[in-house]
């Protein structure tokens, strides 16, 4: 995830702790702000515990699985399309991919 959106994602956590402290309740929040209704509870949680600081971004849940230079020829390989690494249609799969990081031209 990109800087830019995990600060857009911190947000609307921030925005949620305002809501909270005007009284807004979860179904409430999580309609103002077009989020899953468990994802306000688990902010409730933290905001009840923690305050402000309990909304701020922890950083990625996990390392990305993919060095980047392995990114850089998966995208190379998926711009060539499906067609030419020998699937008859366009379609990219997950099994195809999966083919596809397990052969040597990745």
């Amino acid at each position: 995830m990109t800087a830019e959106r995990r600060a857009f994602r911190e947000q609307i956590r921030l925005d949620a702790g305002e809501m909270f402290a005007a009284g807004s309740d979860n179904l409430e929040v999580a309609k103002m702000l077009r989020v899953h209704v468990r994802s306000v509870q688990r902010w409730r949680h933290e905001w009840a515990e923690r305050g402000e600081a309990g909304l701020v971004s922890k950083g990625p849940a996990s390392l990305p699985k993919l060095s980047d230079e392995l990114f850089v020829k998966l995208e190379a390989a998926l711009a060539l399309g499906a067609v030419a690494h020998g699937w008859p249609d366009e379609r990219w799969t997950l099994a195809r991919i999966r083919t596809l990081m397990a052969s040597e031209s990745v």
